[in-house]
């Protein structure tokens, strides 16, 4: 059986991974700290083999690289929400910027020769004006959050490492993207919450908003697994793709179809605590160039994604 390694498997996406790679037949290891939860794995823990590791430390990291020796690594660790990223920035570096370089240090410094997924994002993109749209590869990065300058730094040291070390690395740029098990802070998360909340009586009928205006490409995290997979199984190494719907839907929309789905009645209010101090307006993609490699296209509807995350929220609370 082929090793695969995936930092962040705890994550939204991690555990997603994980299920869809088991169900290949590969051997999967995953990254954990002391204070990770497992709730989202607790149904293939079992099937998994977990390592103790921070990215943040290059000895931890070292070791962990020769105790497992991957043939496969999908990098999803990070800390992955904007707002965050703007209250706590020399974290958001720290975790997703050294965390990286100790990663390549470590495979590059191991005898091993491992495909690495790296988990770049949209954000990257940033500032994006009408005429841009929709968003090639091709169109310049001008990030609008830490979060988004960190995630161009893991891009562009994945592009040099591939060039200077030769390691066999593709960087992703996934838009927006949920289902089942995102975490509470994300939007299309927090607000099935707020809903399922509301129905079990626990909160009073209001639902607290941020920027209702924004446009954003939503693609269910089952179709972006199989993307990833994907991704090091097809696609040319040193290079970065979208992966997207290539549709795109206003933050009120997404709120629209959930409330739609839920009997009670609710209120909406803004809240300014939930505005940021700069935002992406719109981010549209076109990947194009990663399905003319891979021949992948998103299958699963929106409507089926937000039903299952308010189904998943509506079991937790």
């Amino acid at each position: 059986m082929e090793k695969v390694l995936i930092t962040g498997i705890t994550g939204f996406v991690g555990s997603h991974l994980a299920e869809y790679l088991l169900d290949k037949n590969f051997e999967v290891y995953g990254t954990v700290r002391w204070r990770s939860s497992l709730d989202n794995i607790k149904n293939i823990k079992d099937n998994l083999k977990l390592i103790d590791a921070d990215l943040r430390d290059s000895h931890s990291t070292q070791k962990m690289i020769k105790e497992v020796m991957p043939d496969y690594i999908f990098h999803l660790a990070a800390q992955s929400f904007v707002p965050t990223s703007w209250h706590a920035p020399q974290e958001t570096f720290v975790t997703n910027v050294i965390g990286t370089i100790n990663l390549f240090e470590a495979i590059r410094n191991s005898n091993i020769d491992p495909k690495i997924q790296v988990a770049g994002s949209s954000e990257e993109y940033g500032m994006v004006y009408e005429n841009e749209l929709p968003i090639t590869e091709e169109k310049p990065l001008r990030p609008l959050s830490p979060y988004a300058v960190s995630k161009v730094a893991q891009d562009k040291l994945s592009y040099q490492y591939n060039k200077s070390y030769g390691l066999k690395i593709v960087v992703t740029r996934a838009f927006n993207h949920t289902g089942p098990r995102r975490g509470e802070p994300f939007v299309t998360s927090n607000f099935a919450k707020q809903i399922a909340e509301i129905e079990n009586g626990k909160r009073e009928p209001v639902i607290n908003v941020g920027n209702l205006a924004a446009k954003r490409d939503f693609t269910d995290v089952r179709d972006i697994v199989k993307a990833y997979y994907l991704s090091l199984q097809k696609c040319d190494f040193g290079e970065a793709y979208n992966i997207c719907s290539k549709k795109t839907r206003t933050i009120q929309s997404i709120l629209d179809i959930l409330l739609g789905m839920s009997t009670a009645k609710i209120n909406v209010r803004t809240d300014p605590t939930r505005l940021r101090p700069s935002d992406v307006e719109v981010l549209l993609g076109d990947c194009s160039k990663f399905k003319k490699k891979t021949g992948w296209k998103p299958i699963i509807p929106i409507d089926k994604t937000l039903n299952d995350l308010l189904d998943y929220w509506r079991e937790k609370v």
